[in-house]
C-alpha cells in the first residue's frame, strides 16, 4: 500500500527542515492532537502512541542531504516505512511531500488506509511547527 500526502510549502530552508527531521525527538512537533505517547528512544529512534492505536517505533533508516529522509519500522511485525522529499525553491522556502509504504494484507490495507492518509496529511500539515 501506498499513500502520498499533500505537498506542503513550509517557510523555512531545505537544509533546515532536512535537519530539524533527522533529529527525531521533532517528530513530536508533528503529531495529532491524539497523540498518546511520545519518547525518543536513542538518536535515531522514537516510539509513539496514539489514542486507540497500537504503539509504533520509528527508526531514522537513510537520508540524503537536503532532500531525502526515509523512516522505517523498528520491528518487521509491520513492515512499513515513512518517507520525506524535500525540495528546495528558493531561498527560505521547500516544498515537501510524505510517502508512506506498508506491505498489508487485502483486509489490514482497507483498514488502515483512512487512519494512515489522516495521520499523514496531519505530519504534513503541522511541518510548519518545526
Amino acid at each position: 500500500m501506498q499513500l502520498e500526502s499533500p505537498k506542503v510549502t513550509v517557510a523555512k530552508s531545505a537544509a533546515y527542515v532536512f535537519n530539524a527531521l533527522t533529529d527525531v525527538k521533532n517528530f513530536e512537533k508533528l503529531m495529532p492532537d491524539t497523540i498518546a505517547k511520545f519518547e525518543v528512544t536513542d538518536e535515531n529512534t522514537f516510539l509513539f502512541g496514539l489514542s486507540g492505536m497500537p504503539e509504533i517505533k520509528l527508526r531514522l533508516k537513510e537520508q540524503t542531504p537536503n532532500t531525502y529522509i526515509k523512516l522505517g519500522a523498528a520491528s518487521d511485525k509491520i513492515p512499513f516505512t515513512l518517507i520525506a522529499n524535500i525540495e528546495n525553491t528558493g531561498g527560505e522556502s521547500a516544498l515537501v511531500q510524505l510517502h508512506f509504504e506498508g506491505e498489508f494484507n487485502p483486509m489490514m490495507a482497507m483498514m488502515v488506509k483512512g487512519p494512515i492518509s489522516k495521520f499523514l496529511d496531519t505530519l504534513a500539515s503541522n511541518l510548519d511547527k518545526l
